[in-house]
């Protein structure tokens, strides 16, 4: 069951559960330890050895220092593996990631060694999204809470207009749906706009959620827009007049930041002229993407917005600072993971693969607008959205008790549920990993 910050955990008996939780910083290396002797290590000194080993080629690889990152990637291969404990994966999903980054100093090795490796599709990424809300619960937290605040906000309105900016996954909104067939005044006509890249995916979403609606009596339309966050046009979104809007982000807005390094780069150009904000919706002339984009949205004058987004910084300039953030934090991930799934869990290993992997893999191995997993803590997206005219809506105390009882029957008081000034804090013990918060315009305050 989920428990708040400070209550008591029983789940200690991961070396993680420490190694998650302590300040990492580079340290004398461990690749001059012979190889048969690092084999002969203990679970919790092999796993002390991998951070060592990690954060030195993370250091080398950002210096160019080539040698010393083949070094430690040879050792890492020798006590690293994707089916061992979870210290053993963490370092199996760095280890490609540091290899990417060292090889970069020669683009023709680089370009034929590893980019005919192919990512995952779309339908597998959308597999391990669909094992990862079933080993975690995390995402199934944020989507009570979620739909808890967007059913508050939409009391007694007769058409209700929900935009899903992430869009391929339908488990939340069939839950909405009964949430709103159960009002003691009636379901309300219910628009559901998703936003996805992928047709094939927001088509599936429809089916569902369309049979589920007409099994519920409960007026539905769908309105699929195809196209990525970074491209997407609000106009498309359709909203009308008389409706109720609401709004909900779950693990996208960061991916919008990858352009503002270009944004930053043309203003400190221009002569790094103060930014001028208008008085309503906090927008400098000169602004980000993403900060563009937190505006357009406020124009469309939602009366909630919630926002689900990774508790972490992983979007620092320097290779190493962003590192030891990553390691960290997916450490408390791949830990969490390990409880959730036995070991040779078929779905576990799709999780690590193609969700987890390829979001370590693009934030260490990859720069500027290649680098999409830019994920920020709450107090920065906070400036951000009320620089853009945003205010924010505490989560009821309903809210955090539909979230709890989503967690009730795991058997596990690892996870936790921290409240703070109306925000949730979703945690692996004391670890916050992501963020829940609610925002509306300031002019329904």
């Amino acid at each position: 069951m989920v428990q708040d910050e400070g209550s008591s955990s029983s789940v200690t008996s991961s070396p993680l559960h420490n190694f998650s939780n302590m300040p990492l910083h580079p340290a004398v290396a461990s690749s001059t330890t012979p190889l048969w002797m690092m084999r002969e290590l203990r679970s919790d000194e092999r796993g002390l050895c991998l951070i060592h080993l990690l954060l030195n080629c993370a250091g080398a690889a950002a210096a160019g220092r080539l040698d010393a990152a083949n070094a430690a990637l040879e050792h890492i291969a020798s006590l690293a593996a994707p089916d061992g404990d979870a210290m053993q994966r963490v370092a199996a999903a760095f280890a490609e990631p540091l290899a990417r980054r060292a090889l970069r100093a020669w683009p023709g090795l680089c370009r034929a060694l590893l980019l005919p490796r192919a990512s995952p599709t779309p339908a597998e990424v959308a597999v391990a999204r669909r094992h990862f809300h079933d080993l975690c619960p995390f995402l199934r937290l944020a989507s009570a809470a979620a739909n808890q605040s967007i059913l508050e906000a939409m009391e007694s309105e007769k058409i209700v207009h929900v935009i899903d900016l992430g869009g391929a996954d339908a488990t939340q909104w069939l839950e909405l749906l009964h949430l709103l067939a159960a009002r003691p005044e009636g379901p309300p006509h219910l628009r559901l706009t998703s936003v996805h890249e992928h047709k094939d995916l927001l088509s599936q979403t429809a089916m569902a959620l369309t049979k589920e609606a007409e099994r519920l009596d409960v007026p539905f339309q769908f309105n699929p827009v195809v196209s990525r966050l970074d491209a997407l046009d609000v106009e498309s979104l359709r909203v009308k007049t008389g409706e109720a809007l609401a709004i909900c982000s779950s693990l996208q807005l960061h991916c919008l930041l990858a352009s503002d390094d270009d944004v930053t780069a043309a203003a400190a150009a221009a002569g790094g002229e103060k930014e001028r904000r208008s008085p309503e919706s906090g927008l400098s002339p000169s602004t980000s993407r993403a900060d563009a984009f937190l505006g357009a949205l406020w124009g469309l004058s939602p009366k909630v917005m919630v926002v689900t987004e990774q508790e972490a910084s992983h979007n620092a300039a320097g290779l190493t600072e962003r590192f030891v953030e990553a390691l960290n934090y997916y450490a408390a991930l791949f830990d969490c993971l390990e409880l959730g799934a036995a070991r040779g869990s078929v779905e576990r290993a799709r999780v690590e693969r193609w969700l987890l992997g390829e979001e370590i893999k693009n934030i260490v191995a990859c720069d500027g607008a290649q680098r999409l997993e830019r994920h920020e803590r709450l107090e920065r997206w906070a400036r951000r959205l009320e620089g853009a005219g945003f205010g924010r809506v505490p989560l009821s105390y309903y809210a955090l008790l539909q979230a709890r009882r989503v967690a009730q029957g795991l058997g596990c008081d690892g996870f936790k549920v921290r409240e703070e000034k109306g925000t949730f804090f979703l945690c692996w013990q004391d670890r916050a990993l992501f963020s829940v918060s609610a925002w509306r315009g300031r002019r329904f305050d």
